[in-house]
């Protein structure tokens, strides 16, 4: 009888140990590290067959390899075809992680329901009349999707030899098992050994792959940080479950941009695409507030004008406060610091709370203009008029700095209706013949003075 081996994983960050621990040497946790069996004796592949592939691979020069037979797969969802980078490669492994109840299973569902080709949807978390109930709803109309419940993978490749199916996916990664592994769904030895499996299927038969995820309490994918790198994409779905805007994100992508932005709509029948963000993202009010701009922002190659809120007010226990929603806390800081050197207002002893409507996360530096004449518009209590945006960068200095791109800035400005937009006067700016004003300016001076 073979002598059967076990280590020690840490659960929250996967490191191997030789023996048990209380505290991890990577992550710091306390009590995370578990004993766990190794794979059996006699492994075999993901083929269930006992014969012998006598192909071996070849090197071959790079200009010899063709990929014309294997273009993208067009998944009929333009935003997740942006945030792929044009669809689907064949032979890849897609891992689709997001919160508890987000929509990532809907998503997917949707997905496999519009797709021309055949899918098979592989579900180990509801059973076939569970997803029967979510498919009438989303698209009750004829779909080539095939269903099935089951966790462990060899049963899972023998189904797939037979079905032959051009797409897979898998729901969700944590759930399946393998016979070579004698640990239980979800470790770190079984979530090692499926994708492993999988990958190697994906590649040999040039079949792609989405998995969803689960995620830990802080946000990152549950397993091992290994299983991000073996995928060749990682998405991210997020989202507020008390609104109803879904964001999906590129975290990783070996054939497109990680820069892209997917923005949906959760509806009762499912997830619709929302072809025009800005419209989402600025607020419709019919009188003018302080404390309110517009920026011209871009996600990937797509131009946003998002709204920036701010509201300043005297610091009633005397410790001012400062809150940022969707902007970074200590870019912020650096602003309000600026303003102070600068321009000469005095916000150290006042409130200053920051949010970007729609939910969303901007890490753009071109909306720090937009930013400073939110904080200026609410700490004068000015409104500004609503048909004028921003795109700027602040320097320490106080300098408007340029930003990339902004001739399409100006564009999605003239085309939602906007009459004047703020940028540096270093930009270079190639447009002719537009209708909207670009006002160009250098310090944050002459910001103060115009707005004033």
């Amino acid at each position: 009888m073979a002598k059967v081996k076990t280590t020690f994983f840490c659960q929250n960050c996967g490191t191997q140990f030789a023996k048990w621990q209380g505290q991890c040497n990577a992550c710091k946790e306390w009590n995370t590290i578990v004993e766990e069996l190794i794979e059996k004796p006699g492994k075999k592949g993901w083929k269930l067959s006992d014969k012998k592939d006598k192909r071996v691979p070849i090197p071959l020069k790079i200009n010899e390899i063709d990929t014309s037979k294997e273009p993208r797969l067009g998944t009929g969802d333009e935003e997740l075809n942006r945030v792929l980078g044009g669809g689907i490669v064949p032979g890849s492994l897609t891992l689709l992680g997001g919160e508890p109840g987000i929509g990532k299973s809907t998503l997917l569902l949707q997905i496999s329901l519009k797709l021309p080709y055949k899918t098979l949807y592989v579900s180990g978390e509801e059973s076939g009349k569970q997803i029967k109930m979510r498919a009438e709803r989303i698209n009750p109309g004829k779909s080539n999707c095939y269903i099935l419940t089951e966790t462990k993978t060899q049963n899972i490749f023998k189904q797939i030899e037979e079905l032959n199916p051009d797409i897979v996916v898998v729901d969700s990664v944590q759930t399946l098992h393998s016979d070579y592994v004698e640990s239980s769904s979800g470790s770190i030895s079984q979530i090692k050994e499926c994708t492993s499996e999988l990958i190697k299927f994906a590649k040999e038969t040039a079949t792609p792959i989405l998995l969803i995820g689960h995620i830990t309490k802080d946000g990152s994918i549950a397993g091992p940080k290994i299983l991000e790198h073996m995928v060749d994409t990682v998405l991210q779905f997020e989202g507020d479950r008390n609104h109803v805007f879904r964001i999906l994100r590129a975290h990783k992508n070996r054939f497109g941009s990680t820069s892209e932005l997917g923005i949906y709509e959760m509806q009762g029948a499912g997830l619709r695409e929302v072809s025009n963000p800005s419209e989402i993202l600025i607020s419709k009010k019919d009188e003018e507030l302080s404390g309110n701009a517009i920026a011209a922002t871009l996600e990937g190659v797509r131009p946003l004008m998002i709204e920036v809120q701010a509201l300043v007010s005297t610091a009633v226990y005397g410790t001012p406060q400062r809150s940022a929603t969707g902007f970074n806390y200590k870019r912020l800081n650096m602003l309000l610091a600026v303003l102070e050197k600068r321009a000469g207002f005095r916000l150290g002893a006042k409130d200053v709370f920051l949010n970007i409507t729609g939910g969303i996360t901007v890490d753009d530096p071109a909306i720090d203009l937009a930013v400073v004449a939110a904080i200026l518009s609410s700490n004068e209590d000015v409104s500004i008029q609503k048909d004028f945006c921003f795109a700027a960068e602040i320097g320490l200095s106080g300098e408007i700095r340029p930003v990339q791109r902004i001739d399409q800035r100006i564009l999605e400005a003239e085309k939602l209706g906007f009459t004047t937009i703020f940028v540096s006067k270093y930009n270079k700016i190639s447009l002719k013949g537009t209708s909207i004003k670009v006002q160009l300016i250098s310090k944050i001076e002459d910001l103060v003075a115009f707005l004033a």
